[in-house]
């Protein structure tokens, strides 16, 4: 369970918040007037800024409290203040549409990079609302070219320009690996997969996956050394399940699971592995391959977004 620490109340400061008006002082008579406990407000540890919970500050205030609960964030302020945006239309009094829209205006220029179903998501509009907020903040301006979707990978704006430079990449080294090919052309693994497979099915009179086919030329990667503890292999999924940010939104809770569900720890699924039919082997290794490839690009992928952010 994450860690709620009980701070002097005059340590905390107002939040930058995606609200016009930003305290409803009917609203924190309320609060102040249960006798329930409140939830602890969420604060960015940097500058001590509430991202989630201004008016349960102001209760406390009324009620005369000199300490209040809270649940740190660390982050950048831009991370901080999506966190504010996700958190103001999951509870608590709703944004409205203005205020919703105004707040996709600033996201769309502080992270022009997410995509339009990323930002959607986050402020709960939909996603051809955002699209059109994006074409008037754009306006006269040289746009992102790519976007990061909601699993946290770029992609281009426009995939048909993507494949093209794929079948470019395919041409110009045809003994590529996956990887190298994605890489080059600036598209996902499984992106450059799929127009390969396409580019080979039309050159043999043949449809369908190719995954078969290269695996004989392939070099296989060095054995991995013995797996890891389940323990040891959780634990970075047991750290992000403390973190607020995580816990506490919708987006944050299926992140939470879709990793879960593609953990995989070595030696854990041998008994599946046993039930291969031999014939097949060759098909399984390859696909084991290709999402190895997919996680080294994620990986990469969210190591640069790490760098550029911190």
């Amino acid at each position: 369970m994450n860690t709620i620490d009980r701070i002097p109340i005059d340590s905390v400061l107002p939040g930058d918040s995606p609200r016009f008006t930003t305290e409803d002082q009917a609203h924190i008579a309320r609060l102040a007037g249960t006798d329930a406990a409140l939830p602890p407000i969420l604060v960015h540890r940097q500058t001590m800024r509430v991202i989630d919970g201004l008016h349960r500050l102001r209760a406390a205030r009324l009620k005369g409290e000199d300490s209040i609960a809270v649940e740190f964030f660390d982050g950048t302020e831009e991370a901080a203040y999506l966190l504010s945006v996700q958190a103001n239309i999951a509870h608590g009094l709703p944004l409205s549409t203005a205020e919703r829209k105004a707040a996709a205006m600033r996201i769309v220029t502080m992270r022009p990079e997410m995509s339009d179903r990323s930002i959607a998501r986050t402020t709960g509009l939909s996603a051809k609302t955002v699209a059109e907020l994006r074409r008037r903040s754009t306006a006269g301006h040289a746009r992102s070219t790519a976007r990061v979707g909601r699993d946290g990978r770029l992609r281009p704006v426009n995939a048909d320009e993507g494949r093209r430079r794929v079948l470019k990449a395919i041409r110009e080294r045809p003994d590529a690996s996956l990887r190298e090919i994605a890489q080059a052309a600036g598209v996902s693994v499984s992106t450059a997969h799929g127009v390969r497979a396409r580019a080979d099915g039309r050159a043999t009179g043949r449809t369908g996956s190719r995954t078969g086919s290269r695996t004989g030329n392939r070099t296989a990667p060095a054995r991995p050394p013995a797996g890891l503890r389940a323990e040891e292999a959780f634990a970075g999924l047991e750290s992000l399940r403390r973190d607020p940010s995580l816990r506490f939104t919708d987006s944050g809770r299926a992140l939470l699971a879709w990793l879960h569900q593609r953990l995989l720890v070595a030696g854990e699924a041998e008994h599946q592995l046993q039930s291969i039919p031999p014939h097949l082997l060759p098909t399984v290794s390859a696909l084991a391959l290709e999402c190895a490839d997919n996680w080294r690009e994620l990986a990469t992928e969210l190591r640069g977004r790490a760098r550029r952010i911190g």
